[in-house]
């Protein structure tokens, strides 16, 4: 394997997963240290960046890089003006989203927890698959999900966004597996699958039951 790659932004396939369309920069190179994803409008006026305020715990700071077009980001209120080369950062708790003022805009969004190793959010590991769950494709998603836990191990969302799909395909022990997976790795999701509607299949097995103590 090569110590370098080179792509062009175009060669990165552009995902979506029902809220903005984006590209998995980071996946597509190999990035294990940050985050880097790129998020492109399609008209003038669209919004570009998701609303959000980091303020979960182990939330990523932020640097966001318009690579193309011209934005408005909007920081705790304030509103900036951001053309192409304009870098932004925000640290967690800034409440902060960005609309397009040109059509065709990217802004390539790189992060991280401040002093801690780098683990990606389950929505950038399970992205690809999104389409299908939306499309109730639950045995694919499950099957093209398996396949993800075997090159993301250590990685509790992409256990639990799995467990998720097999439940509502009808495979209840895969999904106990999965989610006694995902809750080992990461005690949150034990709350989490608590009201998660994906889970109603399998709410009353004993071992769910088990796991959340719901």
């Amino acid at each position: 394997m090569s110590d370098y790659s080179v792509v062009r932004l175009e060669d990165v396939e552009e995902m979506n997963d029902g809220r903005l369309p984006w590209r998995p920069v980071a996946a597509r190179l190999g990035i294990t240290a940050f985050g880097a994803t790129t998020w492109t409008a399609a008209n003038a006026g669209d919004r570009v960046i998701n609303e959000h305020d980091e303020t979960e715990p182990d939330a990523d700071e932020e640097l966001y890089v318009v690579m193309r077009g011209r934005a408005t980001f909007e920081l705790d209120g304030e509103r900036v003006d951001a053309p192409a080369g304009t870098l932004v950062f925000a640290r967690p708790g800034v409440k902060r989203t960005a609309f397009a003022d040109e059509a065709g805009t990217t802004i390539i969004a790189v992060g991280g927890v401040a002093g801690k190793a780098y683990e990606p959010r389950p929505w950038s590991v399970f992205g690809p698959l999104y389409a299908l769950y939306q499309a109730g494709e639950y045995d694919e998603a499950s099957d093209r999900g398996c396949e993800l836990l075997v090159e993301y191990p250590e990685y509790a969302g992409a256990f639990y966004n799995v467990a998720c799909c097999e439940s509502l395909a009808g495979r209840t022990g895969d999904a106990l597996d999965h989610l006694e997976r995902a809750v080992a790795l990461s005690e949150g999701f034990r709350a989490l699958a608590t009201g998660d509607a994906d889970f109603d299949p399998i709410r009353d097995e004993p071992r769910f039951v088990e796991l959340t103590g719901a």
